[in-house]
């Protein structure tokens, strides 16, 4: 049997292409979404025409309910062996003062408690505490943890730098139940998490003079869940082409 990956906002961007190189590494995946169901279908096609099993399920990670009622589908698909948290918003980019409460709201329900959920909803289906044969989990951070998003979204920048503790954590009070918790940190990513020109506007600026592919963040995803990392917990690896 195939080792089961779910991808959490797996649907577009980065989650998809995790998913589409996860497959052709010889896992199967479940995707979730939150809305686009025409998308998330897509990947599923492009995982069985890859040779995998793959299945899609809605729900929204910033949702107690919705996580349980995601987890009960991965029992019902096989034994989990891998999670990648990757569900993340940031809002309208400003000011702090400017933000509105809303986006504040979506970004500590989103970014952080929907890694709250799946991580507590993850150890008891992956430690060897439980019964079970161990795994790994891989959190998508942001660079912004560290940077601050100043003049943007300081506050997705907040949320992420809790991820990273929330990772510190969780990699040492797990070391000894077989499984390894890790971050990948990507730099700016085209995707559609940026607004419409931002992305065009800041890659002169950044050392490598581009923007990074949703590909080469998949690339130390897989990585971090496969064999060759099964010494690395509590780390960082940073996609951000030196930023």
């Amino acid at each position: 049997m195939k080792d089961i990956v779910l991808i959490t906002g797996g649907g577009r961007g980065i989650g998809a292409a995790t998913a589409r190189l996860a497959v052709a590494r010889g896992y199967d995946v479940i995707i979730n979404y939150k809305s686009n169901a025409e998308t998330a279908a897509k990947v599923v096609t492009e995982i069985e025409a890859a040779g995998g099993r793959g299945l899609a399920v809605q729900g929204d990670m910033a949702k107690e309910e919705d996580v349980e009622r995601l987890f009960k589908a991965v029992d019902g698909f096989g034994p989990l062996k891998h999670l990648v948290y990757n569900s993340g918003v940031t809002g309208k980019n400003s000011r702090f003062e400017a933000v509105s409460t809303q986006t504040l709201r979506d970004n500590v329900d989103i970014n952080l408690m929907g890694a709250f959920f799946c991580a507590r909803a993850a150890i008891p289906r992956l430690s060897t505490k439980h019964g079970k044969a161990g795994g790994s989990m891989v959190f998508l951070s942001s660079v912004q943890s560290r940077l601050g998003a100043p003049g943007e979204y300081v506050w997705y920048a907040a949320t992420k730098s809790g991820v990273d503790g929330l990772v510190s954590g969780l990699s040492k009070e797990l070391a000894g139940e077989g499984i390894r918790v890790n971050i990948v940190s990507p730099g700016p990513i085209d995707t559609e998490i940026h607004e419409p020109g931002r992305l065009a506007r800041i890659a002169p600026q950044l050392p490598t003079g581009r923007v990074g592919k949703p590909e080469e963040v998949a690339e130390a995803i897989l990585f971090l869940i496969s064999d060759a990392a099964s010494y690395t917990s509590g780390t960082t690896l940073s996609v951000s082409g030196a930023r």
